[in-house]
């Protein structure tokens, strides 16, 4: 199974910690909207042979469209591609997006997942970050989509300056008390040239501490696991049959096709990813050419990529699947590396299994790089 992701690269206003690409001028949006159709029917020989089940529209902020436009893209997917008859089709949302009116008309359309970027139910947070909504939109939108939808995730951010261990638990509270039955949940970085960045540096804000972020994660993963939601990645958390298809895609290291400006692409072998310039974009795509830039993956990178990516899940890495893939030296090596961590409990071994324990799962990301290998030669 496959997955298509869809990048609208349009946003209200910018949130002070966001690098992804996006525009806050709608100017070009009847033209973008033709570009994307125009590279999903460009692209569609790279599925040929494999069913699509996710469809994502991300960004951006794909719920400033109109639903008549996500419907013509969701149209042009089931024309060109082999999608399946259960398709889990999500529509990433800002709160002030969803009035009444457009949940009822997303309902009608084919989406069947929202993914709501809450970020937090506090309004200094939500202005500390630049968000578009307030924290009643936030409440209110949930409850009405609650009446719509069975599918909806909703985003929430931790280690925000200032932000104390009771406030956070209060996010928490109040996210479980919605109801949804699943909630992503990301540390604020702190990314190069953006705002957060600039006002970080000149002391308007505070810098962010990964201490209070590990602690705020520690507290994440032991309320939700204590209200049955599983967290089966890192930043991730889902009640059973609820786990997002387009996340478990991804870190299961399945094939995607990223369409639209900055969006990237996978199949195992080799990764892509679009110019992320919406004029420079849309002139390519109109002369039917693929503004993308194309890294075809070594040995090493993707046995690196494995690693990466299963590390950060409940699933962990397969011992077994390394030695398949890669080669029974491969496996050893891998285990000589991890053995320090293991020593170290931040990572333990089951059966044929390595696991990120919960003392190692913040740090899941620096263990993995010690488990790299540098010069595998292909």
């Amino acid at each position: 199974m496959s997955s298509i992701y869809i990048h609208i690269p349009f946003c209200k206003q910018a949130c002070h910690y966001c690098d992804f690409h996006f525009s806050t001028s709608m100017g070009k949006k009847e033209e973008m909207i033709q570009a994307l159709i125009q590279e999903l029917e460009l692209r569609n020989e790279e599925f040929q042979n494999q069913e699509v089940d996710c469809i994502y529209f991300g960004g951006g902020t794909p719920s400033v469209l109109e639903t008549h436009e996500i419907e013509a893209l969701i149209e042009t997917v089931y024309k060109n591609y082999q999608v399946t008859d259960t398709p889990e089709i999500t529509l990433e949302a800002n709160p002030d997006d969803l009035s009444e009116e457009k949940i009822e008309a997303l309902h009608a359309s084919p989406i069947n997942r929202l993914s709501i970027g809450v970020q937090s139910f506090f309004e200094e947070d939500l202005k500390l970050m630049n968000r578009a909504h307030n924290a009643q939109e936030a409440l209110e939108c949930i409850t009405l989509s609650r009446k719509r939808f069975q599918n909806i995730s909703l985003d929430l951010i931790y280690g925000i300056p200032e932000m104390s261990n009771a406030r956070w638990i209060q996010n928490i509270e109040q996210a479980l008390a919605l109801g949804v039955p699943h909630i992503s949940a990301y540390a604020l970085t702190v990314e190069p040239k953006t705002a957060l960045e600039n006002f970080i540096k000149k002391g308007i804000i505070p810098p962010v501490n990964d201490e209070v972020a590990q602690e705020h994660h520690a507290i994440l993963v032991e309320r939700l696991e204590a209200a049955g939601y599983h967290n089966y990645e890192f930043s991730n958390f889902g009640k059973p049959h609820f786990f997002s298809r387009n996340n478990t895609a991804y870190w299961e290291g399945k094939s995607y096709i990223g369409i639209g400006p900055g969006a990237h692409s996978y199949n195992g072998k080799r990764r892509a990813w679009n110019i992320s310039n919406n004029p420079k974009y849309i002139k390519a795509i109109t002369q039917n050419e693929l503004p993308q830039d194309v890294e075809e993956l070594t040995p090493t990178d993707q046995y690196n990529e494995y690693v990466m990516t299963r590390l950060r899940t409940q699933q962990g890495v397969s011992l077994k699947e390394i030695a398949t893939l890669f080669g029974s030296k491969m496996q050893t090596y891998l285990l000589e590396q991890a053995q320090s961590h293991i020593e170290n409990h931040f990572l333990f071994k089951e059966e044929d299994r390595l696991y990120v324990t919960k003392k190692g799962k913040f740090l899941s990301d620096g263990i993995a790089a010690d488990l790299f290998m540098l010069n595998l030669k292909p």
